[in-house]
């Protein structure tokens, strides 16, 4: 039985948990050999591990260019191409302007905007024509959520990046597009407060605004990037494809 992705090469950028790791598992699936990034040796190899065959995992840190070269000259050399890159890699912190540190700036804006940006222009020489372009952005971007302006203004800009890539490479007929996960049920999640009691609270409040009336769960995420990667998007650049239970939508 064939897979969606049958014999391509992808990178999935942050793979070493929740999302991108997900990902990672469903572009294998269908049929991918896919390379993961992140910062730390010992969870991008669990996870590597998780997934079994047909995974490569690569100590890069998305924010800085020495690994990203790094991490594209090997893939030059093992693999020649990439046909799909997930730029998943990101993160945030609460902080409510007046509280909004130049570290945590810095820091969000760093991952979630400059490692994009160069993950994207630094992988373009190994992509060929017709090659997909996945970013992950967020409902936080849409929604005035409070204390979360910076993360929020970061997802922003990666949506805006979608809409102008799609333009600058559409003589090439590379697709690029964006998804929007609402609640996922994640490290970074958990990561956003301090306490079980503080996680018990925020994921009781986002249930109770999601439609659905739950939590989305990482891989269906993950199935969603399938489909954008896949020829089953051959007609689908440009756009910021929701996956949030409604949240952002009603």
């Amino acid at each position: 039985m064939s897979g969606k992705l049958d014999g391509k090469i992808a990178l999935v950028t942050g793979g070493s948990s929740g999302i991108g790791l997900a990902a990672a598992r469903e572009f294998v699936k269908e049929g991918a050999f896919v390379y993961i990034t992140g910062r730390r040796q010992a969870e991008l190899e669990k996870a590597a591990k998780a997934i079994g065959n047909n995974v490569k995992a690569v100590q890069a840190d998305s924010s800085k260019l020495a690994d990203l070269d790094r991490l594209f000259a090997q893939i030059e050399k093992e693999k020649g191409r990439l046909d799909v890159v997930f730029a998943n890699a990101g993160g945030g912190s609460f902080a409510p302007l007046g509280a909004i540190t130049e570290q945590l700036y810095n820091q969000t804006f760093d991952t979630n905007v400059k490692g994009v940006l160069f993950t994207v222009q630094k992988a373009l020489p190994l992509i060929p024509d017709g090659g997909s372009v996945i970013l992950n952005a967020s409902i936080a971007s849409q929604k005035g959520m409070p204390a979360f302006s910076v993360y929020s203004a970061t997802k922003a800009a990666v949506r805006s990046f979608a809409r102008s890539w799609t333009t600058d490479l559409k003589d090439r007929k590379i697709r690029v597009n964006a998804i929007s996960p609402g609640p996922i049920e994640t490290p970074v999640l958990d990561g956003l407060v301090e306490t079980d009691e503080q996680r018990t609270g925020l994921k009781a409040q986002m249930r109770s605004m999601v439609p659905l009336g739950r939590i989305g769960q990482p891989d269906e995420i993950g199935k969603v990037a399938v489909f954008l990667a896949s020829q089953d998007a051959s007609f689908v650049t440009g756009v910021e494809l929701f996956v949030d239970g409604g949240l952002a939508q009603v």
